[in-house]
């Protein structure tokens, strides 16, 4: 096994940061390499549960209503996918995080919406290339536990789009986010 990492810093940024270039351009990652990004996959399902815990209950207006309660559900399914990333990470040899990503909060419903529907796309983009890795790597099973997820995280995508009264976003043509948001805040 790896050496537990948990919260102290990493030791090696600069291979971090090429790793980072790797897993962009879909090239072949190793399997420490897939330890790290499912880590980072894993920090974004944290943030996810609290996100969809938070916003269920702060998001007010009868036209929200509806979402709030999908946010409540999509809260299970987020943690369900922090369990399935953790178990693919020890199946790796390595150790799930214990960090999450920060939340953004708003006192506007359609704001947190947004930083939903960003964070989704982000997920969405990231798992695509998860799947795309492992595969390469060999490893379909994990592949396969990780196109569930994907599934779920697309469904999510669309239900905060349709919040939105948007289109779908094309998550394929799109950078990494990098947004700034007027009136939000973390949570720590």
């Amino acid at each position: 096994k790896r050496p537990e990492t948990c919260n102290s810093p990493r030791k090696f940024l600069s291979m971090e940061d090429s790793m980072a270039d790797d897993h962009k351009s879909g090239g072949q990652v190793t399997r420490d390499q897939l330890i790290d990004l499912l880590n980072e996959d894993l920090a974004r399902e944290y943030q996810a549960i609290i996100a969809y815990v938070v916003y269920s209950q702060v998001i007010k207006g009868a036209e929200y209503m509806t979402i709030a309660k999908e946010h409540e559900k999509h809260a299970g399914e987020e943690l369900n996918h922090a369990l399935i990333v953790s178990k693919l990470i020890d199946y790796l040899g390595g150790s799930p995080t214990v960090t999450t990503k920060p939340v953004k909060t708003s006192e506007k419903a359609e704001d947190m919406l947004r930083f939903d529907l960003d964070n989704e796309n982000d997920t969405v983009r990231n798992y695509r290339e998860r799947v795309r890795q492992c595969e390469l790597l060999g490893e379909y099973a994990m592949a396969e536990h990780l196109r569930e997820i994907l599934k779920q995280e697309q469904e999510h995508q669309i239900d905060l789009a349709t919040a939105l009264g948007e289109e779908v976003p094309d998550v394929s043509k799109m950078k990494d986010k990098g947004k700034g948001h007027a009136e939000e805040r973390a949570i720590h």
